[in-house]
Protein backbone atom coordinates (compact mmCIF):
# COMPACT_ATOMS: atom_id res chain seq x y z
CA UNK A 1 0.00 0.00 0.00
CA UNK A 2 1.57 3.38 -1.44
CA UNK A 3 2.22 5.83 1.67
CA UNK A 4 -0.38 8.91 1.04
CA UNK A 5 -2.98 6.01 0.97
CA UNK A 6 -1.64 4.78 4.30
CA UNK A 7 -1.69 8.46 5.61
CA UNK A 8 -5.24 9.18 4.66
CA UNK A 9 -6.10 5.96 6.53
CA UNK A 10 -4.72 6.94 9.12
CA UNK A 11 -6.08 10.39 9.32
CA UNK A 12 -9.28 8.98 8.95
CA UNK A 13 -8.85 6.64 11.97
CA UNK A 14 -8.03 9.79 14.01
CA UNK A 15 -11.07 11.29 13.15
CA UNK A 16 -13.56 8.28 13.85
CA UNK A 17 -11.69 7.92 17.19
CA UNK A 18 -11.75 11.81 18.07
CA UNK A 19 -13.79 12.72 21.59
CA UNK A 20 -17.42 13.49 20.66
CA UNK A 21 -17.79 16.22 23.56
CA UNK A 22 -15.27 17.38 25.19
CA UNK A 23 -15.74 19.92 29.16
CA UNK A 24 -12.92 21.13 29.98
CA UNK A 25 -11.85 22.68 33.19
CA UNK A 26 -15.54 23.40 33.50
CA UNK A 27 -16.19 26.17 36.79
CA UNK A 28 -19.97 27.33 37.14
CA UNK A 29 -21.36 29.75 39.72
CA UNK A 30 -24.74 31.51 40.73
CA UNK A 31 -23.80 34.53 41.96
CA UNK A 32 -21.08 34.39 43.83
CA UNK A 33 -21.30 31.04 44.31
CA UNK A 34 -18.66 27.98 42.70
CA UNK A 35 -21.05 25.43 41.83
CA UNK A 36 -18.37 23.44 39.83
CA UNK A 37 -15.08 23.02 40.53
CA UNK A 38 -12.87 22.49 37.28
CA UNK A 39 -14.89 19.47 35.69
CA UNK A 40 -13.25 17.52 33.60
CA UNK A 41 -14.98 14.82 31.35
CA UNK A 42 -15.31 13.17 27.70
CA UNK A 43 -17.72 11.37 25.59
CA UNK A 44 -16.92 9.19 23.16
CA UNK A 45 -18.97 8.68 19.86
CA UNK A 46 -21.32 6.90 20.46
CA UNK A 47 -20.70 6.35 24.13
CA UNK A 48 -23.35 6.70 26.87
CA UNK A 49 -21.98 8.70 30.43
CA UNK A 50 -23.94 8.78 33.47
CA UNK A 51 -23.51 11.23 35.82
CA UNK A 52 -24.25 10.09 39.17
CA UNK A 53 -24.51 12.11 42.49
CA UNK A 54 -27.01 12.73 45.49
CA UNK A 55 -28.95 16.13 45.18
CA UNK A 56 -27.19 19.59 45.14
CA UNK A 57 -23.75 17.94 43.69
CA UNK A 58 -23.95 19.62 40.63
CA UNK A 59 -25.54 17.61 38.04
CA UNK A 60 -28.29 19.78 36.67
CA UNK A 61 -25.60 22.52 36.81
CA UNK A 62 -23.46 20.54 34.82
CA UNK A 63 -25.96 19.72 32.31
CA UNK A 64 -27.15 23.31 31.74
CA UNK A 65 -24.28 24.49 31.31
CA UNK A 66 -23.17 21.91 28.38
CA UNK A 67 -26.43 23.07 26.75
CA UNK A 68 -25.59 26.94 27.86
CA UNK A 69 -28.43 28.00 29.78
CA UNK A 70 -25.49 28.87 32.39
CA UNK A 71 -23.01 30.34 31.32
CA UNK A 72 -19.31 29.29 32.51
CA UNK A 73 -16.91 30.83 34.54
CA UNK A 74 -14.41 29.43 33.16
CA UNK A 75 -13.10 26.44 31.21
CA UNK A 76 -14.09 25.30 27.77
CA UNK A 77 -17.14 22.89 25.72
CA UNK A 78 -16.37 21.35 22.91
CA UNK A 79 -18.61 19.28 20.35
CA UNK A 80 -15.95 17.68 18.11
CA UNK A 81 -13.84 20.51 17.42
CA UNK A 82 -16.29 22.88 17.82
CA UNK A 83 -15.75 25.46 20.85
CA UNK A 84 -19.30 26.09 22.29
CA UNK A 85 -18.08 27.66 25.18
CA UNK A 86 -19.83 30.91 23.93
CA UNK A 87 -22.23 29.91 22.27
CA UNK A 88 -26.13 30.42 23.39
CA UNK A 89 -28.22 27.56 23.56
CA UNK A 90 -30.16 27.69 20.17
CA UNK A 91 -26.58 28.05 18.54
CA UNK A 92 -25.57 24.68 20.94
CA UNK A 93 -28.96 22.91 19.71
CA UNK A 94 -27.93 23.78 16.09
CA UNK A 95 -24.47 22.66 16.30
CA UNK A 96 -25.98 19.31 17.36
CA UNK A 97 -26.33 19.18 21.31
CA UNK A 98 -30.13 18.09 22.35
CA UNK A 99 -30.96 18.46 25.92
CA UNK A 100 -34.76 16.83 27.86
CA UNK A 101 -34.35 18.90 31.23
CA UNK A 102 -35.22 17.64 34.39
CA UNK A 103 -39.55 17.74 34.45
CA UNK A 104 -39.40 17.34 30.92
CA UNK A 105 -40.86 20.56 30.29
CA UNK A 106 -42.99 19.77 27.14
CA UNK A 107 -45.73 22.36 26.07
CA UNK A 108 -48.81 20.82 27.87
CA UNK A 109 -51.62 22.63 25.40
CA UNK A 110 -49.78 21.86 22.31
CA UNK A 111 -50.49 18.32 21.05
CA UNK A 112 -48.09 15.36 20.90
CA UNK A 113 -46.94 16.22 17.35
CA UNK A 114 -47.58 20.48 17.73
CA UNK A 115 -44.59 19.47 20.58
CA UNK A 116 -42.30 17.02 18.34
CA UNK A 117 -42.80 19.64 15.11
CA UNK A 118 -40.94 22.25 17.68
CA UNK A 119 -37.54 20.35 17.43
CA UNK A 120 -38.04 19.78 13.65
CA UNK A 121 -37.88 23.72 13.17
CA UNK A 122 -34.23 23.57 13.97
CA UNK A 123 -33.13 21.71 10.67
CA UNK A 124 -35.96 23.49 8.82
CA UNK A 125 -38.35 20.56 8.53
CA UNK A 126 -41.96 19.97 8.91
CA UNK A 127 -42.68 16.65 9.01
CA UNK A 128 -42.03 14.33 11.96
CA UNK A 129 -39.96 11.50 10.78
CA UNK A 130 -41.41 7.72 11.34
CA UNK A 131 -38.78 6.66 13.20
CA UNK A 132 -39.43 8.93 15.94
CA UNK A 133 -42.84 6.92 16.06
CA UNK A 134 -41.41 3.73 15.91
CA UNK A 135 -39.35 4.33 18.85
CA UNK A 136 -42.24 5.88 20.41
CA UNK A 137 -45.76 4.02 19.37
CA UNK A 138 -47.53 5.66 22.34
CA UNK A 139 -46.63 8.70 20.96
CA UNK A 140 -48.18 8.03 17.07
CA UNK A 141 -51.51 6.82 19.13
CA UNK A 142 -51.73 9.97 21.18
CA UNK A 143 -50.22 12.42 18.44
CA UNK A 144 -53.59 14.28 18.18
CA UNK A 145 -53.60 14.59 22.25
CA UNK A 146 -52.40 17.34 24.36
CA UNK A 147 -49.30 17.14 26.16
CA UNK A 148 -50.31 17.99 29.77
CA UNK A 149 -53.12 15.21 29.09
CA UNK A 150 -49.86 12.34 28.90
CA UNK A 151 -48.87 10.25 31.33
CA UNK A 152 -45.73 11.34 33.12
CA UNK A 153 -43.80 8.43 31.44
CA UNK A 154 -45.51 8.94 28.13
CA UNK A 155 -43.94 13.02 28.59
CA UNK A 156 -40.85 11.99 29.02
CA UNK A 157 -40.97 9.93 25.81
CA UNK A 158 -42.28 13.33 24.09
CA UNK A 159 -39.58 15.35 25.35
CA UNK A 160 -37.09 12.85 24.27
CA UNK A 161 -38.13 12.60 20.49
CA UNK A 162 -39.02 16.13 21.12
CA UNK A 163 -34.85 16.25 21.42
CA UNK A 164 -34.21 13.70 18.65
CA UNK A 165 -35.95 15.46 16.16
CA UNK A 166 -33.30 18.57 16.15
CA UNK A 167 -31.08 15.39 14.91
CA UNK A 168 -28.12 15.98 17.42
CA UNK A 169 -24.99 13.83 18.13
CA UNK A 170 -25.19 14.31 22.19
CA UNK A 171 -28.25 13.70 23.47
CA UNK A 172 -28.41 14.76 27.65
CA UNK A 173 -31.22 13.85 29.60
CA UNK A 174 -31.27 15.40 32.88
CA UNK A 175 -32.84 13.19 35.56
CA UNK A 176 -34.68 11.13 32.98
CA UNK A 177 -36.24 8.43 35.39
CA UNK A 178 -37.82 11.13 38.08
CA UNK A 179 -41.26 10.17 38.63
CA UNK A 180 -41.53 7.57 36.32
CA UNK A 181 -42.83 4.31 36.75
CA UNK A 182 -40.20 1.19 37.02
CA UNK A 183 -41.91 -0.65 34.17
CA UNK A 184 -41.70 2.16 32.40
CA UNK A 185 -37.68 2.80 33.64
CA UNK A 186 -36.66 -0.50 32.07
CA UNK A 187 -38.81 0.34 28.50
CA UNK A 188 -36.85 3.85 28.38
CA UNK A 189 -33.30 2.00 29.34
CA UNK A 190 -33.96 -0.08 26.28
CA UNK A 191 -34.58 2.90 23.88
CA UNK A 192 -31.59 4.16 25.14
CA UNK A 193 -29.48 1.70 23.96
CA UNK A 194 -31.46 1.50 20.46
CA UNK A 195 -30.60 4.99 19.99
CA UNK A 196 -27.26 5.01 20.60
CA UNK A 197 -26.69 1.95 18.42
CA UNK A 198 -28.64 2.61 15.71
CA UNK A 199 -27.99 6.15 15.42
CA UNK A 200 -24.39 5.97 16.95
CA UNK A 201 -25.65 8.91 18.80
CA UNK A 202 -23.29 9.73 22.10
CA UNK A 203 -25.45 10.53 25.52
CA UNK A 204 -24.91 12.05 28.91
CA UNK A 205 -27.49 10.87 31.74
CA UNK A 206 -28.16 12.38 35.06
CA UNK A 207 -29.06 9.92 37.40
CA UNK A 208 -29.57 9.21 41.31
CA UNK A 209 -30.54 5.79 40.61
CA UNK A 210 -27.66 3.67 40.30
CA UNK A 211 -29.31 0.84 38.70
CA UNK A 212 -30.63 2.51 36.05
CA UNK A 213 -27.09 3.99 35.42
CA UNK A 214 -25.17 0.49 35.38
CA UNK A 215 -28.43 -0.71 32.49
CA UNK A 216 -27.52 1.49 30.10
CA UNK A 217 -23.85 3.62 31.16
CA UNK A 218 -21.04 2.60 29.59
CA UNK A 219 -19.19 4.75 31.81
CA UNK A 220 -20.18 6.17 34.96
CA UNK A 221 -19.53 9.20 36.31
CA UNK A 222 -19.74 10.46 40.28
CA UNK A 223 -19.98 14.21 41.36
CA UNK A 224 -19.62 15.15 44.74
CA UNK A 225 -19.50 18.68 45.47
CA UNK A 226 -19.01 19.97 42.39
CA UNK A 227 -16.27 17.52 41.55
CA UNK A 228 -15.51 14.13 39.78
CA UNK A 229 -14.30 11.74 42.20
CA UNK A 230 -15.14 8.72 41.24
CA UNK A 231 -15.47 7.76 37.39
CA UNK A 232 -14.84 3.86 35.98
CA UNK A 233 -16.00 2.05 32.73
CA UNK A 234 -19.27 -0.02 33.86
CA UNK A 235 -17.25 -3.21 33.58
CA UNK A 236 -15.07 -2.06 36.13
CA UNK A 237 -17.40 -0.29 38.53
CA UNK A 238 -17.32 -0.51 42.16
CA UNK A 239 -21.26 -0.40 42.67
CA UNK A 240 -20.66 -0.40 46.71
CA UNK A 241 -17.86 2.61 46.59
CA UNK A 242 -20.21 3.92 44.00
CA UNK A 243 -23.63 3.32 46.19
CA UNK A 244 -21.48 4.77 49.06
CA UNK A 245 -21.36 8.22 47.81
CA UNK A 246 -25.09 8.26 46.59
CA UNK A 247 -25.94 7.25 50.09
CA UNK A 248 -27.93 9.91 51.98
Amino acid sequence: MSSPIRASLKFISVIEEQDMLIASELRVSYGQSEVLHGVDFTVAPGEIVAVLGRNGMGKSTLMKSLIGLIPTKSGKIQLKDRDLTALKSHRRVAEGIAYVPQGRMIFSAMTVQENIETGLFVRGKTDVPAHLYELFPVLREMRRRRGGNLSGGQQQQLAIARALATEPSVLLLDEPTEGIQPSIILELGRTLKRIRDERNLSIVVSEQVLAFALEIADRILVLEGGRVVHEAARSDIDEEKVARFLAV
